[in-house]
């Protein structure tokens, strides 16, 4: 596919995207709102997007002003949605859970929405991600030519839905993503970042191509056998824990913008679930779960939080 396709294809996506969530938000505001609650979170500021969240403070939304709020988070994709002072590095989060009192052809009608909405979304990230063929560091300034100003995480992000839940309740998570890799595809990854010849700051592109080269040969000197695993901490996140009595089942959804939640009726009885709320987060008052002690690992190239088991030199 030829570069002109592709960005056509992306634009094309995006347009359908927006006309779903258009239509989506539309029929939401049309349903019986049996309950909203929204937890807004501080915004985060230019400049302090890597710092630390010991402490978060949350601002609790109810009712209609929840609602709306909602909606609006729906379709918040743009850079221009923020305030001046505001990080457009950071997707902005509001957990949260919206419940309405659905008809059978209301809860088919909403769930069909929905599902074209997130593949939307798969599709648009897809796009970007795999079909561009593009770095990580190449996608940005990709997106941007051609959808000036878009958060693609807030893009990317799917919606949830949820039937008939006893409670939903929410909390935090502190997460690492854990992946295991080969010796090959790391290497594969640090050739394709030689060969695209950037510079990468405070390095003039002369001294990134070394330093990258160092870390090649780093990652070659290790043994075969050598297990290689990349382990990046991920900030801390709003999630949600729905709970089935009929099944006695608890799911964990990850929550960084509201739930829907579809409630039937019987009789003059609406099966609506109890909701919770998010606390305040301190990372001074977490309790941890006792795990097992892992396998020691060593750090090796800690731009890429590459570890491996082998001791370096």
């Amino acid at each position: 596919m030829s570069n002109y396709e592709l960005i056509g294809r992306m634009n094309e996506c995006f347009h359908e995207l927006e006309l779903a969530l258009d239509d989506l938000t539309h029929l939401l505001g049309k349903l019986p709102l049996q309950d909203a609650r929204v937890f807004v979170l501080p915004e985060i500021e230019k400049g302090k997007e890597n710092d630390p969240a010991d402490q978060i403070a949350v601002t609790p939304l109810m009712g209609i002003e929840a609602h709306q709020r909602a909606l609006q988070h729906f379709r918040r994709l743009f850079i221009h949605d923020n305030a001046e002072n505001i990080s457009s590095k950071a997707a902005v989060r509001l957990p949260g859970v919206l419940c309405y009192v659905v008809t059978p052809d209301e809860q088919q009608a909403v769930q069909l929405l929905i599902e074209e909405v997130n593949k939307l979304k798969a599709e648009l990230e897809h796009i970007v991600t795999v079909e561009s063929g593009l770095e990580r560091e190449q996608r940005f300034d990709f997106v941007h030519t051609h959808l000036r100003g878009l958060i693609t995480l807030n893009a990317y992000r799917t919606i949830t839905c949820l039937l008939e839940p006893g409670s939903v309740r929410f909390g935090w998570a502190n997460k690492h993503i854990i992946k295991n890799v080969t010796r090959e595809e790391i290497v594969e990854q640090l050739n394709r970042s030689l060969k695209a010849g950037r510079a990468v700051a405070p390095y003039t592109r002369e001294q990134w191509a070394e330093h990258i080269t160092r870390e090649i040969n780093d990652v070659m000197r290790l043994p075969e056998n050598a297990a290689l695993k990349i382990r990046r901490p991920v900030k801390v996140q709003p999630i949600a824990r729905a709970w089935y009595p009929a099944q006695q089942k608890q799911v964990q959804h990850p929550c960084p913008m509201p739930l829907i939640v579809l409630c039937g009726r019987v009789g003059s009885h609406v099966k609506a679930p109890k909701l919770g709320a998010l606390p305040d987060y301190d990372a001074a008052n977490i309790k941890h779960k006792y795990r097992p002690a892992a396998q020691p690992l060593h750090l090796l190239i800690p731009r890429l939080h590459l570890y491996t088991d082998h001791l370096v030199n």
